[in-house]
């Protein structure tokens, strides 16, 4: 896929001959006033390659027309660091819930062996499978009172 910058092509061939009136004319004019002009020009083109960077570009690829942003500037600090963000936010909000949640169980788990140590069962009731469902229930029914 090749790729062309649409914007400089159709600036190119005034640029062109406004430079060319321009070197023309330059002979004619005073010293300090064609120093001033070519300072000035060095000026113009450093403040352009600036902003060329930083603006988007129509670029073509294939049969698509895409808008492109300015060139990377790699893997710095603030690139890792706002990588990194999110990521540590994420670990973070997963730790939380984790905990959350085993706070929730034990808390559970506590519940059920108080109403067991302190209530007079018989030995049966122990052995029975639906007898933590039992506990699970009234202890809903409990909390829903309060």
């Amino acid at each position: 896929m090749k790729k062309q910058d649409h914007a400089p092509l159709t600036m190119d061939p005034m640029g062109r001959q406004l430079a060319a009136l321009l070197t023309q004319a330059s002979g004619e004019l005073p010293h300090d006033l064609s120093e001033r002009l070519r300072i000035a020009r060095q000026q113009a083109l450093a403040l352009h390659k600036t902003t060329a960077l930083a603006e988007p570009r129509l670029v073509t690829q294939g049969n698509s027309l895409t808008l492109s942003g300015p060139a990377s500037e790699g893997l710095g600090p603030w690139s890792v660091l706002g990588s990194a963000l999110p990521l540590l936010a994420l670990l973070a909000g997963l730790f939380t819930v984790q905990w959350f949640d085993q706070q929730a169980f034990v808390s559970e788990l506590a519940e059920i062996d108080t109403a067991l140590l302190v209530d007079d069962l018989p030995p049966a009731a122990y052995s029975d499978p639906g007898f933590i469902q039992f506990l699970r229930q009234t202890g809903e029914e409990s909390r829903a009172k309060d």
